[in-house]
This record gives structure tokens, C-alpha cells and sequence, in this order.
């Protein structure tokens, strides 16, 4: 599906401008970030399907470094190449680093400022909000599924992370070798 000549170089447009138009509006974390990347390239432009985001969630979730960067390097190689990987790429982290050489150069006046700290205080809710959205509409999807070991795992994670406080990285770890090992079962299976 990898567009060609001119379309490839509006597509490589449309990849790194919407990159940079997520990126730039996006305050708290990946996973913010990732519910964006979904309702623009699988609800608005239809790049991917809702099942390919899930899984590249999952993969941008696992692999070291921020979500939102690996989570561009899936997009942007799928929908366009190597040359999509980084205009997606480029877009995702043009924002805050523009974002963060200003801050460093007024921090001083920017840390002692009233009105902005209560500006970030108040996007806390909102960054809350976003990420409830992503928790509601995934466990949604989990529930359609019909599948108990969806559903177990979902609770399991969920009582990790929140009862416990068990590390994401190992609640990550732990599906993954639960996923393995049923890939594994489900290869033995006669066709």
C-alpha cells in the first residue's frame, strides 16, 4: 500500500505535518499521544486499522524509548517506508524540542511564574480525561473480543498496576510471555 511519486511525497507531507500537529498539542505522556495517532490515522484518514494501532501500541509500549517516538516509527513505516518512518519521526519530536530549548532558556522566570503553574496544574485534568478515554476505549475492544484470556489479563494487569504498583515494564514483560506461550499452543493446534 506504500503510495508512489507525487502521492508518496504528500503522503510523506501528511505523515510528518500530522506528526508534528499531534506532538505539538499533546501534554502528558505517550499514551495521550497514541489515543491522537489513533483518531487521526485510523479514524480520519484510515492509514491503519484500529487492530494494527493496538498492536503497535503494544510493540511502541514494549520497546525502549518514548512511546510516542516508537509508536511514529510503526506508523510512519507502514503507511510510507523508510522515508515515513522519518517524517513521522521528525514530526513527532520537532514540538518538543523547539518546547524545551525555550523553556531552558527562560527556566528561571518560567519556574517562578504563578499562572503557569496553575495552567499545568490544570491540564493535569485534562491529561487525566485523555487518558481515561484510552483505558475506556481499549477495554471496550477487550470486552468485544469475548475472550477470557483477554479478559483475565486485563484483570491481572489492572490489579498489578493499581492494587500492587507492580512496574509497568514487568505487568509488559509478563503478557508478553503469556502471548508467546499461547502463539505457541495455538501453532500445535491441528488446522
Amino acid at each position: 500500500m506504500k503510495p508512489e511519486g507525487k502521492q508518496k511525497r504528500k503522503t510523506l507531507w501528511t505523515l510528518f505535518w500530522t506528526s508534528m500537529r499531534i506532538s505539538a498539542f499533546t501534554f502528558g505522556g505517550g499514551f495521550v499521544i497514541v489515543t491522537l495517532m489513533k483518531r487521526v490515522y485510523v479514524d480520519r484518514l484510515g492509514w491503519i486499522s484500529e487492530e494494527e494501532m493496538l498492536d503497535y501500541t503494544a510493540l511502541a509500549q514494549t520497546a525502549p524509548g518514548p512511546i510516542a517516538v516508537n509508536a511514529a516509527v510503526l506508523v510512519g513505516r507502514h503507511v510510507a517506508g523508510g522515508w515515513g518512518m522519518a517524517a513521522a519521526v521528525l514530526g513527532t519530536v520537532l514540538p518538543p524540542i523547539a518546547l524545551l530549548l525555550l523553556v531552558s532558556l527562560v527556566y528561571d522566570a518560567f519556574a517562578a511564574n504563578r499562572y503557569v503553574a496553575l495552567f499545568l496544574r490544570g491540564m493535569q485534568a485534562g491529561v487525566a480525561a485523555v487518558i481515561c478515554d484510552v483505558v475506556c476505549s481499549l477495554g471496550v475492544r477487550v470486552l468485544r473480543e469475548k475472550n477470557w484470556v483477554s479478559y483475565v489479563l486485563t484483570a491481572a494487569a489492572f490489579v498489578l498496576s493499581f492494587v500492587l504498583r507492580v512496574s509497568a515494564a514487568w505487568i509488559v514483560l509478563g503478557a508478553l510471555a503469556v502471548g508467546i506461550v499461547l502463539a505457541l499452543l495455538d501453532r500445535r493446534k491441528p488446522a
